[in-house]
């Protein structure tokens, strides 16, 4: 019973017959439901009509394998049919391409017979993709950002903000000290990270009660070294 359910249909001139077209087209629509739900949970802003490309796209490969089936001169018709037609919008991102080649595959499996293989490569698929959204992976860290405070020579420059780094969440590094002014001031550079919870105002301006409202440069770009 397995054999049958994985194996694909026999390969020839067999006719098509209608209960398999429908059957296919049933497994097709049905996969490209469940491709369509998972890019909707996984996309945090997608377009309603490539949701609807998702449902669309394994039915129409499935139909064209079934019409090609096993005759070398249609296939090479359809490819020069294929061939002139221009898409008047590509894919968002790298992510949207992915789940067209999904799609595609699907129907592909669907168009061949093998039904137990689309859906089960469809179901592992979609698992995957819920999995790697919910563990967030590949995100990107927040930017390090460039801190520059110049603070009196009597407040000591290598704990002098530790507090307020922490009551704000802010990560940080000591990158260089420096004087200023002859000697009466020093000038710190922090590398900092800020989260998303963090209110820079809130933060800068804690930063100017502790240096006495002397300046502070926070710059948006990573570190660069000077010299």
């Amino acid at each position: 019973m397995i054999e049958s359910i994985f194996g694909t249909a026999a390969a020839g001139e067999s006719a098509l017959t209608l209960g398999h077209a429908l059957l296919t087209l049933g497994v097709a629509i049905g996969l490209g439901l469940l491709i369509s739900l998972t890019y909707m949970r996984t996309q945090p802003a997608y377009s309603p009509s490539f949701t609807l490309t998702m449902i669309v796209l394994p039915t129409i490969v499935a139909i064209i394998i079934l019409l090609i089936g096993s005759n070398i001169a249609r296939a090479f018709s359809l490819a020069g049919a294929f061939s002139i037609i221009r898409f008047r919008s590509a894919p968002g991102d790298a992510k949207d391409i992915s789940y067209v080649l999904f799609s595609m595959a699907a129907g592909l499996a669907c168009g061949v017979g093998a039904f137990g293989y689309a859906v089960l490569f469809t179901i592992v698929l979609c698992a995957l993709m819920l999995v790697l959204k919910a563990v967030k992976f590949g995100a990107s860290r927040p930017a390090m950002k460039t801190l520059k405070v110049t603070i009196p020579e009597s407040l000591g420059y290598e704990e002098a903000f530790a507090e307020v780094f922490r009551l704000h969440q802010v990560g940080y590094e000591l990158k260089r000290v420096r004087t200023t002014e002859l000697g009466s001031l020093y000038e710190v550079m922090y590398s900092v990270q800020m989260g998303p919870q963090t209110n820079q105002k809130e933060f800068l301006d804690a930063l100017r009660v502790r240096n006495g409202n002397l300046d502070i440069t926070l710059t948006m770009s990573p570190v660069v070294q000077e010299y």
